[in-house]
């Protein structure tokens, strides 16, 4: 089944036929969307093209995965959504052409940009398949068995973006790698503690059932939305314990520099913000989402620029 194309506005247009179309295309499709932290904004203009290829390769994949439509198809009043084999065929597409050699005819046109990035800066196909490979296990896998898992899942869901915003900075050191690691799997965390409530709506349980069942917490009593004292003790368990795995990681802006290091210290605030907010919620995210907004934005930029 191949993907469909992204519309760029209110209606559908010509697809991209150059590898400078593709990459405008790309950075509509970036800044289209915000979720806690603005897409590319902070790196160098030059360096912009390459971050938004790769962020568009990794949103459209990641809407057919979890939402099961690709790109704005939603907001234009799409009905079919894809069902799970569907998406799976979709994906598996996807992989398809991120693996063709760049120029292969009939390419979806962010492949054009993504190759050039991909060749420009010498990156591995390792980080995309990963990403991939986590974005499939999201259609079929809804339960965690203990925390290991989870990790596996953050090291390919996650990890792979960290590593790849030093690869596009021309950071190669794998110590440093590792200390992003930590904080893009402390971000993936801190998002299945904020959402637990949205991720039940889709059947996914992300909180290990060891651990549920260490705090006698049932799944009866999720779906239920008791954010009783013993789910309150499982959330500060998780959140302390990705608090430790942020802190891990903090080292990394010691080694860096400029508007990357302003960036990665923002994305560690950010994240670490958004556990202060469920401890602010005395932990109950059954019942409430906590967000960073507008205001909280410009606080964290701030304390990114002295700090």
């Amino acid at each position: 089944m191949p993907v469909e194309t992204i519309p760029h506005g209110s209606q559908a247009t010509r697809d991209p036929t150059t590898i400078a179309e593709a990459y405008e295309a790309c950075t509509r499709l970036a800044r289209a969307h915000y979720e806690n932290f603005p897409v590319g904004r902070l790196v160098p203009r030059e360096m912009q093209p390459h971050v938004h290829a790769v962020y568009a390769f990794a949103r459209y994949a990641d809407d057919l995965a979890d939402e099961g439509y690709a790109g704005s198809a939603k907001a234009l009043g799409a009905q079919d959504i894809m069902t799970p084999q569907e998406r799976l065929v979709a994906l598996d597409d996807w992989e398809r052409q991120l693996r063709a050699p760049a120029g292969t005819p009939g390419l979806h046109f962010i492949f054009l940009a993504l190759h050039d990035t991909i060749r420009k800066l010498d990156l591995p196909l390792s980080l995309f398949t990963d990403l991939l490979s986590a974005f499939k296990q999201d259609v079929v896998k809804r339960r965690y068995a203990n925390f290991a898992e989870v990790l596996d899942y953050c090291r390919r869901s996650a990890n792979p973006v960290g590593r790849l915003v030093l690869l596009l900075h021309g950071i190669r050191e794998e110590k440093l790698h590792q200390f992003a690691d930590q904080i893009c799997t402390g971000l993936q965390l801190a998002n299945f503690w904020q959402d637990v409530g949205v991720d039940l709506e889709k059947d996914r349980i992300y909180l290990p059932e060891d651990d549920r069942a260490g705090h006698s917490v049932t799944e009866e009593a999720l779906f239920a939305h008791r954010a009783d004292p013993s789910y309150r003790k499982l959330l500060r368990f998780q959140v302390n314990r990705t608090q430790q795995i942020f802190d891990e990681g903090a080292e990394l802006t010691r080694h860096l520099h400029g508007m990357l290091r302003i960036e990665i210290r923002l994305t560690w605030l950010g994240g670490t913000q958004i556990l202060r907010k469920i401890e602010a919620l005395d932990f109950d995210t059954l019942n409430h989402r906590p967000k960073i907004g507008k205001a909280d934005m410009a606080a964290l930029f701030f304390k990114a620029l002295i700090t």
